[in-house]
Order: C-alpha cells, then sequence, then structure tokens
C-alpha cells in the first residue's frame, strides 16, 4: 500500500460518496486508476463496506447503552446466535478483563434498555453505562503517510 491508496483510504473514510473524479482529482491520477485502486483495497478486504451515518435519535432512538456482560465460556454458544439476532445490537465484541462481552445498543426508551438487559442476564452478570453525550463520535483511523490537502 502506497502513499496513494492511504491517501485514498483517508478520502473514502471523510466522505465515501466522494466521486471517482472528485478523487482522481485530489490524488492526481485518472479515474480508471482510482477506481482499479478502490477495486484492489476491496479485494484485498481494507476496505470492507460502505455505509451512510445515520442519527439514532432522530430515528427514534433516544438511549444508546454499552452494557458489559461476564459470562462463561460454554455460555457463548448459546449468546452468539441470540445476539445476532437482537437488531438493537450495534456492536458486539468479545473483550478482556473481568467481562467477556461488550455491547453498544440503542433502543427507543429506557424501558426497552431494561427488558433487554433482563433477557442478558440469563447469561450473566451485566453492567452498563448509559452515554450522555458523544464529544468524538466515530471517526475512521488516521492514514499515516497519506498526504493531507
Amino acid at each position: 500500500m502506497d502513499r496513494i491508496d492511504k491517501k485514498l483510504l483517508r478520502l473514502l473514510q471523510e466522505n465515501a460518496r466522494y466521486s471517482l473524479k472528485q478523487l482522481s482529482e485530489k490524488v492526481f491520477l485518472s479515474s480508471p486508476a482510482v477506481a482499479a485502486r478502490i477495486q484492489k483495497l476491496e479485494d484485498d478486504g481494507i476496505i470492507s463496506g460502505y455505509h451512510a451515518d445515520i442519527s439514532l435519535d432522530k430515528m427514534g432512538y433516544h438511549i444508546t447503552a454499552f452494557i458489559n456482560l461476564e459470562m462463561t465460556p460454554k455460555q457463548k454458544a448459546e449468546f452468539l446466535p441470540f445476539i445476532s439476532r437482537v437488531p438493537n445490537v450495534i456492536e458486539c465484541n468479545t473483550v478482556s478483563g473481568n467481562y467477556s462481552m461488550l455491547m453498544k445498543v440503542s433502543f427507543p426508551s429506557t424501558t426497552d434498555l431494561d427488558v433487554f438487559i433482563g433477557q442478558l442476564q440469563k447469561f450473566g452478570h451485566t453492567e452498563t453505562q448509559i452515554v450522555f453525550s458523544v464529544p468524538v463520535p466515530h471517526r475512521g483511523i488516521v492514514m499515516s503517510g497519506a498526504d493531507e490537502d
């Protein structure tokens, strides 16, 4: 991966809707060359998808929380299919430390969150932190070696 690939990644993290023409102007390559580079980044699994940032609050999901779950390894076989089917789970990570899983969830109300936590407790002890604000929203990683404009 060279500096042009890194710059393309930085630009696509900034705005995945840049046109090939816009990207080509920013990296000083032809549109077909940029398209080929992006295709290679996708084929190599470096770019794994393109997503829209949606305001959870404006969609009626006013409660975002992080839930830690402590469970035994043998419970994973039952837990993973369960958690995969819950649409309110934005992300679920296996983590180190006192807990086994860390989930980011979003619900319309604390009542809905409470019902979900009750369902989780059949797998083990939970600890929940409700998000009050997001001073640093989701962002891409810094691409060292990418030319800044």
